[in-house]
């Protein structure tokens, strides 16, 4: 047998394992707590209509905006080697300064209160 043949026999083998062991393994105990859906924090048995909180939502806005700008800042180390790092580290204090200012604006607004 060659190499292919043996990795994709054994690859297929233990993946039927798998999932034989993951069918009959676990223990089904259903209750009302786990066959109830569960619906971002809103109560499910309720109105469908019920307006939505606006602070869920711009906390969760604010929470992607700044993950966005850990990742627009992580190449920062490799911009050094470029031929003019003077411009990358504006470009990045640009960036930080802007959401700076934003997320003080924020907070002097009261956006990031949870609680009135």
């Amino acid at each position: 047998m060659n190499l292919i043949t043996t990795v994709l026999m054994i690859s297929t083998t233990l993946s039927l394992v798998l999932m034989a062991v993951s069918f009959w393994l676990p223990q089904m105990n259903p209750d009302a707590e786990k066959l109830s859906p569960y619906e971002c924090g809103f109560d499910p048995l309720g109105s469908a209509r019920l307006p939505f909180s606006m602070r869920f939502f711009l906390v969760a806005i604010l929470f992607l905006l700044f993950d966005l700008e850990i990742a627009l800042l992580l190449p920062l180390p490799w911009g050094n080697q470029l031929q003019e790092p003077k411009t990358t580290l504006i470009w990045a204090i640009l960036v930080i300064g802007l959401l700076t200012l934003g997320l003080i604006y924020e907070w002097l607004q009261g956006g990031l209160e949870w609680a009135e």
